[in-house]
């Protein structure tokens, strides 16, 4: 079974395409499953719509909500539709999230740090600024946040968990194995799945997050995983997902699932 459960459209302002256009993507690349995962929207901001290039504004996330369940009707037979929406992790204001999220139908939520120190990961600039000491403690800072997002129980799916390479490659070689070991125990403990995320052939890194040396410690420590293009384009759906799943195959994943209605399907590998 062929799935992707992690793909945005135009409401999040950096996206192409319709929500219908992913899903006739999906039909044509041979998906049984697609999953619509935009933006959350900046729900705790005083404004509606702060940031139109990153995410939905908050007054459009019930309309995409109903689209998405109209279109899951559309495509029934053809395609299975699933509701998701890719979260923002802020911990100081998770309740806020969380209480936007209390009486919508999801099939999964997709949880992803995207700050750090109140600096975008793909920022460009920020480890140029900052001295090579620091490193160390800014990758520290990005897994106890990803461990944390674990624990708070609003997730079913980690997003691209070490996206911070995405436009500095050599966010990789920074020496912090007690940090990552310690998230993915918690994720395990956590019984949430991290993704294998296509999307960073998109950016500088030029390969898949998490990298294989994390997928490795993922298998040790038991914990799940599922697959997401992160497609901003719907000719990126389902991308490369044959090689991540014969890789997976290779490093000992006997399975790997995806969500309907916040429960796990397993799919073998």
């Amino acid at each position: 079974m062929k799935f992707d459960l992690h793909t945005h459209h135009f409401r999040c302002g950096h996206a192409d395409g319709s929500i219908e256009d992913y899903i006739k993507a999906g039909i044509e690349h041979g998906l049984q499953v697609i999953g619509i995962s935009d933006h959350s929207p900046y729900f705790a901001h005083e404004e509606d719509h702060p940031a139109p290039g990153i995410a939905m504004a908050r007054s459009e996330f019930a309309n995409y909500v109903a689209e998405v369940q109209r279109l899951k009707e559309k495509y029934r037979g053809k395609i299975e539709v699933l509701l998701g929406v890719e979260s923002d992790y802020f911990p100081d204001k998770a309740d806020v999230y969380r209480a936007a999220y209390k009486d919508v139908p999801f099939d999964y939520i997709i949880g992803s740090v995207h700050q750090v120190s109140g600096v975008s990961i793909f920022n460009r600039t920020r480890w140029q600024k900052l001295p090579e000491i620091r490193h160390v403690d800014e990758k520290k800072s990005y897994y106890d946040l990803i461990a944390r997002s674990a624990q708070s129980g609003m997730f079913d799916i980690l997003g691209h968990i070490d996206a911070m390479k995405g436009y500095y490659p050599a966010f990789s070689d920074i020496q912090t194995p007690e940090a990552i070991d310690d998230a993915l125990r918690v994720i395990a403990q956590s019984n949430v799945s991290i993704e294998i995320n296509t999307s960073g052939s998109t950016k500088y890194v030029g390969g898949w997050y998490p990298s294989d040396a994390i997928l490795e410690r993922a298998h040790y420590f038991g914990v799940n995983v599922t697959f997401g293009s992160d497609a901003h384009l719907p000719s990126r759906v389902g991308d490369e997902w044959e090689l991540v799943a014969k890789r997976l195959k290779e490093i000992g994943f006997k399975k790997w699932v995806f969500y309907r209605q916040r429960k796990p399907v397993i799919v073998p590998l």
